[in-house]
């Protein structure tokens, strides 16, 4: 079974920035979707971010502009930056693998994720 190991999180002030990223024991990402989730305290876990296999990007409307996924070569790490953060970006961010751009199917199992917290 493929471990998902996120890392990257941290305190950070209004307006920084921060690059996650996602570790995986095999070197699948070439080969599927991958979504960055996130889960703010009280709230759904909600797709954020997804690069497809083939290399296409989506993202959330509410951090379009802000986020970035990417992928390495080796197919068995993908990153998210994140700029400009805000109070709303607080959240324990996650990462897994699926199908297509919309991760409708998720194949992977919940890694524990990795905290952002933002601060004024």
């Amino acid at each position: 079974q493929v471990q998902l190991v996120e890392s990257g999180g941290g305190l950070v002030q209004t307006g920084g920035s921060l690059r996650l990223s996602c570790a995986a024991s095999r070197s699948i990402f070439n080969s599927y979707s991958v979504g960055w989730y996130r889960q703010a305290p009280g709230k759904q876990r909600e797709l954020v971010a997804t690069i497809t296999k083939s290399g296409s990007t989506n993202y959330a409307d509410s951090v379009k502009g802000r986020f970035t996924i990417s992928r390495d070569n080796a197919g068995n790490t993908v990153y998210l930056q994140i700029n400009s953060l805000n109070h709303e970006d607080t959240a324990v961010y996650y990462c897994n693998w699926g199908r297509g751009a919309t991760m409708s199917l998720i194949w992977g199992s919940w890694g524990q994720g990795t905290q952002d917290t933002v601060s004024s």
